[in-house]
């Protein structure tokens, strides 16, 4: 991996938001809307040096461009979004310990993850969002929010998941927030609307309008009946 830094975020204590491409699209669909919503500036980029893939353009390939960015606004600092994630363990690995490293500069007091959550159970348009967090004593002071822990044990791969683990291990307060869905090949807007609900409602504070990926949800349902 190779971490360019563009410029010193003006943030102070930030809590940090970090979620990559996931089952329904779910992470980049948050990060996205955020990033769009807030005007969220770069101020660092991740980058892997070698392919995972290519792309066959019929006759002929192309490279990805596998790159994924830090932004900040008012003491938030957003990173991830955009498509895929690391395919090795290695960069996998990196990537987490810069946003751990990241966090440790900044004196970050907190760092949110989030993604789908596949489940059987038939929601009509309306998934819940699941919690898990760090520490059993994190959990009991979300008491009174009225949200929900994670319904069962279960494995959390991937980004979304292991970034927790690296939280935890460097002693930084981190919590999960996984949306239900159906169909993880489907772009899952309405999880991802679950999950912004969720996170406004444990930070205080208003990530905008989610009225267009409302819209957006209704059209992917009309595409995939018909």
């Amino acid at each position: 991996m190779e971490f360019i830094q563009k410029e010193e975020p003006n943030v102070k204590k930030p809590i940090i938001i970090a979620a990559m491409q996931d089952m329904g699209n779910v992470g980049s669909i948050v990060v996205n809307f955020i990033n769009d919503s807030l005007h969220t500036k770069t101020f660092r980029t991740a980058k892997i040096l070698f392919p995972t893939y290519v792309i066959d353009r019929g006759g002929y390939i192309d490279l990805p461009d596998e790159r994924w960015e830090y932004k900040y606004t008012d003491d938030l600092i957003v990173f991830g979004g955009g498509r895929g994630q690391p395919q090795s363990n290695s960069e996998l690995n990196d990537l987490c310990q810069d946003v751990i490293n990241i966090a440790k500069k900044y004196s970050a007091k907190f760092i949110y993850t989030l993604g789908g959550f596949h489940t059987n159970r038939i929601f009509e348009n309306k998934p819940k969002t699941f919690i898990t967090s760090t520490s059993k004593e994190l959990m009991k002071q979300m008491e009174g929010l009225n949200v929900e822990t994670t319904p069962q044990k279960s494995l959390i791969t991937g980004f979304n998941g292991l970034i927790l683990g690296f939280a935890k291990k460097n002693e930084i307060h981190g919590m999960g927030m996984y949306a239900e869905l159906n169909e993880p090949e489907i772009p899952q807007y309405r999880s991802a609307i679950s999950i912004i609900k969720t996170i406004e409602k444990l930070t205080y504070r208003k990530l905008g309008d989610t009225s267009q990926l409302e819209v957006m949800a209704q059209d992917i349902e009309r595409r995939f009946k018909n």
